[in-house]
């Protein structure tokens, strides 16, 4: 059988391991997640009775993360012939090997139900030997051990238990450093790897982080070169992630934003307004599309063409576009200290009233993950000199930020009711 496999020399020592925990923080885009899921789909074709639960600490963010990831690395290596080895079920989540009938599952810890099906996994040939917690700063200690738990009984002399953690090193205190980095453990391998490892990533990639390195140097340290950092001067804290209703019906109104990109990502949101609260329910988020090319994926995600779509005003040809397409677009409003990010900012943060202000929340579906990705890490600028922040976001890696922005603000330009 031909197999086109894609490999980074640097991930060559974890591949080999038969180590218990395989901890692997790197930078965002140093290939760790794609090289392990091409790996566990080689494990699992050579060694039967093997079978492997991915981890997301919401389950639904699996199908566009570890899933996503390992389909296609199924395509990449198969190519047409790939559904001759793999059966590929999207409901529920589900790839099995044809040829030994080992299993690839995917679960969730986000809750008390979540945690008890992990429990009771079961698989019809083999056992479970295999976990990938991706995105693994998103868990609790507790969320791993209960996890760990479940890697037990006796194997085969020539087979081995393995839980294997990807994720971006946000926080130097975060206690995956304290319990894995921080001791010396022979179960334990640990691994860092960064966008210079990755020999397949593309020039516009590296142009991207090179722009980073110059306008925000500590999110550089963290998402460029993978190393332990705690990113100061976040602008949002009123946000928290929650499985949203997609009824549109359920919200008191509906709009959407959008920040128009090419070379930096062309981001849309479709948002919700319930007693005060915004509700981040969808998100488009691609590079280096044409809007006509980005239309047919608004159908798809059924963004709705009655409700307004509020758009960067310094693009009206595209605004043009959009609403040729169906869609109310209109260009927002950038004039006078109203129209500035910083009106916009404390509005997200909450309603200031005539006698006091009042909490405001932001909540975000598990699907919007750029979203999420830009809020853990959307922050205000840092005078060198001085060393404090300034009232100016970074301006990167903030175009989902830009369109939720955007999209609130018929919202925001209301007349204030005084308390």
């Amino acid at each position: 059988m031909n197999i086109n496999v894609k490999a980074n020399p640097c991930f060559r020592e974890v591949n080999r391991s038969k180590k218990r925990y395989i901890v692997m923080k790197g930078s965002a885009g140093s290939g760790k997640s794609v090289d392990t899921a091409q790996n566990y789909i080689m494990r699992l074709m050579q060694d039967r009775g093997r079978n492997l639960v991915c981890i997301r600490k919401s389950d639904i963010t699996n199908r566009d993360s570890t899933y996503a990831e390992l389909t296609g690395a199924i395509y990449r290596m198969f190519g047409d012939k790939a559904e001759r080895f793999w059966n590929i079920k999207q409901s529920p989540l589900q790839l099995t090997c044809r040829s030994n009938g080992n299993q690839i599952i995917f679960r969730g810890v986000n809750d008390d139900k979540q945690r008890e099906k992990l429990k009771s996994i079961t698989f019809q040939r083999g056992k479970l030997t295999d976990v990938w917690i991706e995105e693994a700063t998103e868990l609790t200690q507790a969320d791993v051990e209960i996890i760990d738990d479940r890697l037990r009984g006796e194997l085969p002399p020539d087979q081995f238990y393995q839980i294997k953690m990807t994720f971006n090193p946000v926080n130097k205190n975060h206690w995956i450093k304290k319990v894995f980095f921080d001791r010396s453990d022979h179960n334990v391998l640990t691994h860092h790897s960064t966008y210079l490892d990755n020999r397949f990533i593309d020039a516009a990639y590296h142009a991207r982080m090179e722009r980073r390195k110059e306008v925000d140097p500590e999110g550089y340290e963290i998402y460029g070169l993978g190393e332990w950092g705690e990113i100061g001067g976040l602008i949002l804290h009123n946000w928290e992630v929650r499985e949203l209703s997609q009824n549109l019906n359920d919200y008191d109104d509906v709009a959407i934003g959008q920040d128009f990109g090419f070379n930096h990502a062309n981001a849309i949101l479709l948002l919700g307004i319930k007693d005060d609260n915004i509700y981040i329910l969808d998100e488009i988020y691609v590079y280096e599309k044409e809007t006509a090319e980005i239309i047919p994926l608004a159908i798809q995600h059924a963004i709705p063409t009655n409700k307004e779509m509020w758009c960067d005003s310094a693009e009206p040809d595209r605004i043009k576009t959009w609403k040729k397409a169906g869609f109310r677009a209109k260009g927002v409003d950038k004039g006078g200290s109203q129209g500035s990010v910083k009106a916009q900012i404390d509005w997200l943060k909450g309603i200031v009233t005539k006698n006091k202000a009042i909490k405001r929340m932001i909540y975000v579906d598990p699907r919007c993950t750029n979203t999420i990705k830009e809020l853990q890490q959307w922050k205000w600028k840092k005078d060198e000199k001085t060393g404090e922040y300034l009232d100016e976001p970074v301006a990167f890696q903030d175009d989902a930020m830009a369109a939720l922005r955007y999209g609130i603000e018929r919202w925001r330009k209301k007349k204030r009711v005084l308390y």
